[in-house]
This record gives C-alpha cells, sequence and structure tokens, in this order.
C-alpha cells in the first residue's frame, strides 16, 4: 500500500486515461492516412499529442501533400464517427477513483491535451464536479511532454508541483508531469510505460483509492 496523503492536489490526464478515447483517435488517424494513401505510421507518435502534433505526424507520412487545415478536418471528423460508433467509455476505476476525490475533498485538476470544446464534450461524461480547473490543449501554448500543463494546473490549485500527484498512460504525460516536478501514478493502456524514480506503475485504475484526502493502493 502506498499512501499519499502528503500530496496537496491530484492531477488528472483525460483522454486514455480516465476515458478510452486515445484508441479511438489513434483508429481514426489510421484510417485517415491509409485512406490518403500514407506510410504506415508510428502509432507510438500519436499517443498523448495534441491534434497539431497528430496533423504533424501524418503530414509528414504523406509528404506534404494534404494541407494541415484540411488534416484536421479529416481527422476530427473521423474521431466524432468513431465517438458515434461507440460511445465515450470510461476507464475501469474511472468513476470510482473521481468519486473518492469528491468525498475526500482532494483539490484535483484535469490537464488534457485534447482541445477545449472536445473536452467540455468529456466532461459531460465524466461530470466536472471533481475538478476544480481543467487545463486544455487551447489554454497553453506549450503541451505534453512540455511541462507547462502541469506547472500551469498546480499554480491553478495554488500547489507546489512537488507536492503534486499526477495519474497519466502516455510517456509524454508521464515526461511532462515529472519535468514539472509531480510524482506520477502511471497506468499504460495503449504503450508500455517503465519504472521510474518518483513514478509508480499500476495496471488499473481500480488499484487507486482515495480515503480522508489520501490516494492508496
Amino acid at each position: 500500500m502506498i499512501d499519499l496523503g502528503r500530496y496537496d492536489a491530484v492531477l488528472l490526464d483525460m483522454d486514455g486515461t480516465l476515458v478510452d478515447t486515445e484508441s479511438l483517435w489513434v483508429q481514426a488517424v489510421v484510417e485517415v492516412a491509409t485512406g490518403l494513401g500514407a506510410a504506415p505510421l508510428d502509432e507510438s507518435r500519436l499517443i498523448g499529442g495534441t491534434v497539431a502534433s497528430i496533423v504533424t505526424v501524418v503530414g509528414a507520412a504523406l509528404g506534404g501533400r494534404v494541407a494541415a487545415a484540411e488534416l484536421t478536418v479529416l481527422i476530427d471528423e473521423g474521431v466524432k464517427r468513431k465517438v458515434a460508433q461507440v460511445g465515450i467509455l470510461l476507464r475501469p476505476g474511472a468513476r470510482t477513483l473521481l468519486d473518492g476525490l469528491i468525498a475526500a475533498g482532494m483539490p484535483c485538476a484535469l490537464v488534457t491535451s485534447s482541445g477545449r470544446a472536445d473536452t467540455e464534450l468529456i466532461l459531460d461524461v465524466l461530470g466536472r464536479d471533481a475538478f476544480a480547473y481543467t487545463v486544455t490543449a487551447d489554454d497553453v501554448p506549450r503541451h505534453k511532454p512540455d511541462p507547462l500543463p502541469y506547472a500551469t494546473a498546480a499554480a491553478l490549485l495554488g500547489a507546489d508541483p512537488s507536492r503534486c500527484v499526477a495519474v497519466e498512460d502516455s510517456l509524454a504525460g508521464l515526461a511532462a508531469a515529472e519535468a514539472a516536478g509531480c510524482a506520477t501514478i502511471a497506468v499504460p493502456h495503449l504503450q508500455p510505460v517503465p519504472p521510474a524514480p518518483g513514478r509508480l506503475v499500476l495496471t488499473s485504475l481500480e488499484q487507486i483509492r482515495v480515503t480522508s484526502a489520501k490516494v492508496t493502493r
């Protein structure tokens, strides 16, 4: 059992951590790229990125034949089709974790590489009560793996990053949180995550419990 009660705040990633949207993004992007005749993509470069970074990867695979603006529209439409087909599914343990954070009164922020509009749609499913703040790709000029999103979230909560714990599924997100000075809990989804100093690797959010403002395993 790990006791993180000494931390002042919890910072949560969204795609792939709380909701199973990361796989929908990857599927949609691969389908768009393949349909346009792109070379096979390195799917690891699609995980944890912003729309802009994903468009850059696809654009490079297409040799610059398709404008970034057009790719952005095609990918957005592809993701919306995927969501319409399967819906937005919560990752195992996500609801229990969020409810526990609310009950414990633990300060919490959502830190995501998705844009504000997409984040608000997912918050309609997740609920907003657990999050004092949400930091999206539209709110900061630099994105994961840059530490700015996590540093911004900690500042909004009035917490020192060294007293925050971030929960992430991707290497880019973990790099961002750790560079900001946060302890991290990794719950890998689409890519393996190795242990590292200050990082706890779990197999599911179901292994996390919140008791009296403490996150425990």
